[in-house]
């Protein structure tokens, strides 16, 4: 799930005999996936400029960390407003928001390997679920489709949702994973 699918596509890259499965949940790995939310970050990876860097902030603010949460959510109540107070906790202590600037500068070495994990995906057709809150803003559902140009087997559900789909949507998810683990990864340990 977002910074963390590009993490398990390294993995992946790596190591292909280890993986016996994907489950992606509003992981990118398509630039179809990418629209105009990207357009301050694509900015500041053609130029790392205090003032692209400066334009970026108002994404670590807790309004940014809230939208993260709640945009394209159905049901808001469903969501434990501490997510969003612990994650901002951490963004907010000293020093962290340039860490976090640099992280977003690296991210783009992620987009550049896209290549090599839709070869990956070709090549070693991993049995995949993919789980994709339709109404991301960051990631959106073009990107959960572009996996099935590589991965035609693969599994896919939109939910009526956001980009953390787990925190409302963990009652529709669980049953899905659990067919898929047991399709799958039945006597594999």
């Amino acid at each position: 799930m977002d910074y963390g699918a590009p993490v398990g596509f390294r993995l992946a890259l790596r190591h292909p005999e280890r993986v016996a499965a994907l489950v992606v949940q509003n992981g990118n790995a398509y630039d179809a996936g990418m629209g105009d939310f990207w357009a301050t970050t694509r900015a500041l990876w053609k130029d790392d400029s205090q003032a692209n860097r400066d334009a970026m902030r108002p994404f670590l603010t807790i309004d940014g960390t809230r939208f993260q949460y709640m945009t394209g959510v159905q049901d808001i109540d469903r969501l434990d407003p501490a997510a969003w107070v612990h994650d901002q906790y951490f963004l907010d202590r000293p020093g962290n928001a340039d860490i976090q600037l640099d992280i977003i500068v690296d991210y783009q070495t992620n987009v550049a390997l896209y290549p090599a994990i839709h070869a990956y995906f070709r090549e070693f057709q991993p049995p995949t679920l993919i789980l994709w809150g339709i109404n991301d803003p960051i990631f959106l559902p073009e990107g959960a489709q572009a996996f099935l140009r590589d991965l035609p087997d693969a599994q896919l559900h939109y939910l009526e949702t956001g980009h953390f789909a787990l925190e409302d949507k963990l009652d529709d998810m669980l049953p899905l994973m659990r067919q898929f683990f047991e399709r799958h990864l039945q006597g594999e340990r």
